[in-house]
């Protein structure tokens, strides 16, 4: 791949790292196609427990390379939506992930990158980190990003990010829920390494489960339809092998059997 390097970050733990730091990791079509396809393939591969997302050099991403957004505003509008598809079908495999992922945020995440951030389970962010829902300083909109950030920052913010495209600084993308957890540039690495562990403590069954099952819990009134969506989830799930492993291992006072993290 040109734009991307995947690596092993740890035992289980397959790190994709966005590598076009020239241009602050922008991605074009090409990158949009090879974290497409960096996904596709690490979902599959049975020795990967997880997927670290990064980008190489000084700064996560500037979202979208504006020599691909002026290509697309002299574009038909076949090539826009062919184009737009495959952009919104790469968020929505990384949103969609079976394993766990967790975005590794330094400097400027602009645009598209804060979409990225926003499509992964977990992001931990360096205290340089800045945000900006950018997209109204060109004359477009986070269409295909809306409903990532709508999710996690809650729609009156999303609206405010987006309509103001203003940057906000790292404390203030915490408190909003846009990241999940913030230290300090030196002690980033770190950091993401604690999440890996607390991962990789838990049943990668289950934690596929959580994310099927999460996916499908609306916000608002518990109905009847997800008190026995939730029912039959649970009683399913206590029957697995996985389960009976992970009871054994507590009250054997071991660590299970998937758990080589030390926690």
């Amino acid at each position: 791949m040109d734009s991307l390097r995947i690596s092993t970050r740890a035992p289980g733990v397959a790190q994709v790292t966005m590598a076009r730091p020239a241009v602050f990791n922008a991605f074009d079509e090409a990158m949009i196609g090879e974290l497409d396809a960096a996904f596709a393939q690490l979902e599959t591969d049975t020795d990967v427990r997880l997927i670290v997302l990064a980008g190489e050099g000084k700064h996560f991403s500037a979202g979208a390379d504006l020599q691909w957004m002026q290509r697309a505003s002299e574009a038909s509008l076949d090539w826009n939506v062919a184009d737009a598809r495959r952009f919104a079908g790469m968020l929505a495999r990384i949103e969609r992930c079976t394993k766990p992922t967790v975005a590794r945020v330094q400097g400027a995440a602009l645009g598209g990158g804060v979409g990225l951030t926003c499509v992964c389970d977990i992001a931990v962010a360096a205290a340089n980190a800045s945000f900006s829902v950018s997209e109204a300083k060109f004359g477009i909109l986070p269409s295909v990003i809306g409903p990532y950030v709508t999710n996690a920052v809650g729609k009156r913010q999303a609206r405010r990010l987006a309509l103001t495209a203003e940057r906000i600084g790292a404390e203030e993308a915490l408190q909003l829920g846009l990241v999940t957890k913030l230290v300090a540039l030196d002690a980033l690495d770190a950091a993401v390494d604690e999440v890996v562990a607390l991962l990789l403590a838990g049943g990668p069954q289950a934690q596929r489960e959580i994310k099927t099952l999460f996916a499908q819990l609306p916000v608002g009134p518990v109905t009847d339809a997800t008190v026995e969506l939730t029912a039959q989830t649970i009683a399913r799930v206590r029957g697995t092998d996985e389960a009976r492993e992970g009871f054994a291992a507590f009250l054997g006072k071991r660590a299970a059997s998937w758990n080589s993290s030390g926690q």
